[in-house]
């Protein structure tokens, strides 16, 4: 079972232009403490076929947790950032991260759909991780019709499908000062088939929305244009 579950990504500011930050209100909950720090990525899928290509748009650490329920919003960029969970009881702290650097991506795969990847892991070992598909496309219906020549970032709008995220959770060691002398146990059916029903509610899901078997994003490659 794990120790941390998120309840609830909400993504704000959608649609948006392809050059303004991304920002997501994320929901989780900590079923027992934890001493170290939770490390949370966003993560940009700049080609289907070349990883070298994703870039890593911020990463941030929140630490220690204790149990309770937790809220924040990404509304701070350009550093690396240390929140202290306490705050969140009372305070909705944010982080915004970046947009993704054009000139990092090749042309031909800046237009159409790509990946958003929002990941979370606990002492180098990640544990969660939720995909979106992003459409990006010209603001216009001409420019759609007949694209330029050349590349016109500043007119590309990006579409993050926040209701159709797929969330894939992997079973790993929350407290392995506790048998670290001992063998580890395999991964047990429960634990490889937690929670993985996409977070489209924007209050706690019920037990009846957060039992669904595991879904996976297909490759990108496999996909066409995505209906705004």
């Amino acid at each position: 079972m794990s120790a941390v579950n998120i309840t609830n990504v909400a993504v704000l500011d959608n649609p948006s232009a392809f050059l303004n930050p991304f920002q997501f209100e994320i929901s989780y909950e900590c079923l027992a403490s934890l001493k170290d720090d939770l490390e949370w990525k966003l993560i940009y899928v700049g080609s289907a076929e070349d990883e070298t290509y994703d870039q890593l748009l911020e990463s941030v650490l929140v630490g220690p947790v204790n149990v309770g329920n937790y809220r924040f919003v990404f509304q701070v960029s350009n550093i690396d950032v240390k929140l202290n969970p306490s705050v969140f009881l009372s305070v909705l702290s944010s982080w915004q991260a970046d947009p993704p650097d054009p000139s990092k991506i090749r042309d031909e795969d800046i237009i159409g759909v790509t990946v958003l990847l929002l990941t979370c892991s606990y002492m180098g070992q990640e544990f969660v991780r939720v995909g979106y598909y992003v459409n990006n496309d010209y603001d216009d219906e001409q420019l759609r019709e007949e694209p330029p020549p050349k590349l016109l970032i500043d007119r590309v709008q990006r579409n993050i499908l926040a209701d159709k995220p797929r969330v894939t959770k992997f079973p790993i060691n929350f407290h392995p000062e506790n048998n670290e002398h001992e063998e580890p146990a395999p991964p047990s059916l429960d634990d490889s088939t937690e929670p993985k029903q996409p977070l489209s509610s924007p209050d706690f899901p019920t037990e009846s929305n957060i039992n669904a078997e595991e879904q996976t994003l297909p490759p990108v490659s496999s996909l066409g244009s995505v209906e705004n």
